[in-house]
């Protein structure tokens, strides 16, 4: 039996504003240059007005309709009582407990399990642009 590895690192992602950024190719290329083969890929966006998410990479009306669908739940018109940042500000960090910071994906022969139409999202919920980090850690064999 191989003994278990770990690695970790920091993945910077450049965002053009509100949206989900797939960065499935990105997290997949990371993964194979630690040559393991069996393993748990976590992920941790390391913000609170960004998210995680594993969504459908196919049809991108999916995303339309997610970012119709937190639009309703958290409205950037409503008057929240935190605003530092702007009126996107706390809609953003309402978006980010709703979908969450951090997924785990297991390694199974050298490759994410991920389903045929899904894919790793960086979801950005501010309006302007952002450079984020998303912590990697696998540990595996």
């Amino acid at each position: 039996m191989a003994a278990l590895r770990q690695a970790t690192g920091i993945m910077h992602v450049r965002t053009d504003g509100t949206g989900l950024r797939d960065i499935t190719r990105e997290a997949s290329a990371w993964v194979r240059e630690q040559g393991m083969a069996q393993g748990l890929l976590t992920l941790l966006c390391r913000h609170t007005s960004a998210s995680l998410t594993v969504q459908e990479n196919a049809d991108p009306d999916v995303q339309v309709d997610l970012e119709t669908a937190m639009t309703r739940l958290a409205p950037r018109d409503h008057p929240w009582v935190h605003g530092y940042e702007g009126p996107d500000d706390m809609p953003a960090h309402i978006r980010t407990v709703l979908s969450g910071v951090h997924l785990s994906v297991p390694l199974m022969e050298g490759r994410l399990a991920l389903g045929t139409w899904q894919g790793i999202y960086l979801w950005e919920h501010r309006d302007r642009p952002h450079e984020r980090q998303i912590a990697l850690h696998l540990m595996g064999a």
